[in-house]
């Protein structure tokens, strides 16, 4: 018989798929996330089970699983939360997320969030290698060494990987013309939104959301509505885009109009400025 647990499982699946469709995301994510639904409902065994037998190698073995879909199932089993599911529905709340961390309290979680827009693990444990973590005041050498770790051990729960190997990511020619399209498509109000939980005490569905792929890349694109960009008014500047490879593998930059420098005036893609500057100088 189906359990439970599956049937929770398979619920979540459904409702981002819902979501997608909803925010006119691509057919095929949408249907990926169905099937795989289907596989986790058919199960006579709970995922739970699965995952304390063979871990997550175990989640991937099954039809329709890959290992993005895996991924998301053990963080849901791990953690009771999707922080996919949450941002599609406005509820996310990444500072708690990040006080899971040893040495992150409140007051950190909450600056790392509204300094560099970041709401995943993934992205956290990026921002730790490319330089864009020592940024925010708190962190110094031993402490971003902490995060290093203590990031790259949750992480490997999920997935033995190296995690000092550099995730590959999406050109910035893609993530540029993303985030020139949704600019475009938010101000003519072409395109579906969301009511965040976040600053948004009337709960109105004001955040524009867009769906979209680039080659093998598929990519969600939301303006920021952190803190640190309300503070500074540019929560219709800053373009937080996520991105996901045909495995569902997340990873997540923010575009901004450049203040200092050569580039000023420009949009580039936060922790990628050099290849910014490579960019615009073929143009």
């Amino acid at each position: 018989m189906e359990t439970s647990v599956n049937r929770q499982i398979a619920g979540k699946l459904l409702e981002l798929a819902g979501l997608l469709e909803q925010q006119e995301a691509n057919p095929f994510r949408v249907n990926a996330f169905r099937r795989a639904a289907d596989t986790v409902s058919s199960l006579q065994t709970s995922v739970k089970e699965i995952i304390a037998k063979s871990g997550i190698n175990g989640l991937i073995e099954l039809p329709n699983i890959g290992e993005g879909i895996a991924r998301a199932i053990h963080e849901m089993i791990t953690t009771g939360r999707w922080v996919r599911l949450e941002r599609l529905r406005g509820t996310l709340e990444p500072q708690k997320l990040f006080q899971t961390i040893p040495g992150i309290g409140p007051n950190l979680a909450q600056r790392i969030h509204d300094t560099l827009s970041i709401e995943s693990l993934e992205a956290l444990e990026t921002a730790a290698y490319d330089g864009r973590l020592k940024r925010v005041p708190g962190i110094g050498l031993s402490r971003l060494t902490a995060i290093r770790s203590a990031v790259s051990e949750m992480l490997s729960q999920r997935l033995k990987i190296n995690r000092n190997q550099p995730r590959e990511e999406p050109p910035v020619t893609f993530l540029l013309e993303v985030d020139q399209t949704y600019i475009e498509k938010a101000q003519k109000k072409q395109l579906p939104t969301i009511a965040p939980k976040r600053f948004n005490p009337t709960a109105e569905a004001w955040l524009p959301i867009f769906h979209t792929q680039q080659g093998a890349w598929h990519f969600t694109a939301l303006y920021s509505n952190t803190a640190r960009a309300h503070e500074l008014g540019r929560t219709h500047d800053w373009v937080v885009i996520y991105f996901y490879d045909d495995h569902h593998r997340e990873g997540q930059r923010t575009v901004v109009t450049e203040t200092r420098g050569e580039l000023i005036g420009k949009r580039v893609v936060r922790g990628r400025e050099e290849e910014c500057r490579a960019y615009y100088r073929r143009a």
